[in-house]
C-alpha cells in the first residue's frame, strides 16, 4: 500500500512539475527569458547568493545552476560580485536589466495566480500548498 502511494505521489508531482514548467515558460517568454532563467533570477532578487546556495534552495545540482548563472551573466541579466564570506564562491546578483525582465512577468503571473485561486478556491489552494510543503519537508528529513 505505501509503495503504491509513493508511486502515485511521485507521478502526480512529476506531472505537476511539467505543468508548472509549461506555465512558467509561457509567462517568462514575453520577458525574453526562460523558466529556468526566471527561477534563478527569482532566488537572487532578495539577496545575492553563491551558486551552491541557489542550488540548495531550488533543489537542483550546483552544476545546473552554474550553467544558468553563467548564461544570465553573459546576457547581462546578472553579475557576479565578491563574496566576503568565501573568496572563490562569488555571489550572483541581478542587474537592473534582470530585475526589469522579472517585472515584465509580474502582471501575467498575478493574473494566472488569480485564475488558479478562483478555480480551486482560496482555502483549498492554501491547503494544497501546505500539503506540498509538508511532503517536501518529510522527504528532506528522510534524505538526511
Amino acid at each position: 500500500m505505501s509503495a503504491s502511494l509513493l508511486s502515485e505521489a511521485a507521478l502526480a508531482v512529476f506531472r505537476l512539475n511539467g505543468q508548472f514548467l509549461d506555465v512558467a515558460e509561457g509567462l517568462a517568454k514575453p520577458a525574453g527569458i526562460t523558466a529556468a532563467w526566471w527561477q534563478v533570477l527569482g532566488v537572487v532578487l532578495a539577496e545575492p547568493l553563491p551558486v551552491a546556495g541557489i542550488a540548495r534552495r531550488m533543489g537542483m545540482t550546483r552544476q545546473g545552476v552554474q550553467r544558468i548563472a553563467d548564461l544570465l551573466v553573459d546576457k547581462g541579466l546578472c553579475e557576479y560580485r565578491p563574496n566576503p564570506a568565501h573568496r572563490r564562491a562569488k555571489l550572483l546578483q541581478p542587474t537592473p536589466e534582470g530585475r526589469a525582465a522579472v517585472e515584465k512577468i509580474v502582471p501575467g503571473h498575478a493574473a494566472f495566480a488569480a485564475r488558479l485561486a478562483e478555480e480551486l478556491g482560496e482555502a483549498e489552494f492554501r491547503e494544497i500548498v501546505a500539503a506540498l510543503k509538508r511532503l517536501s519537508a518529510a522527504l528532506d528529513r528522510l534524505a538526511e
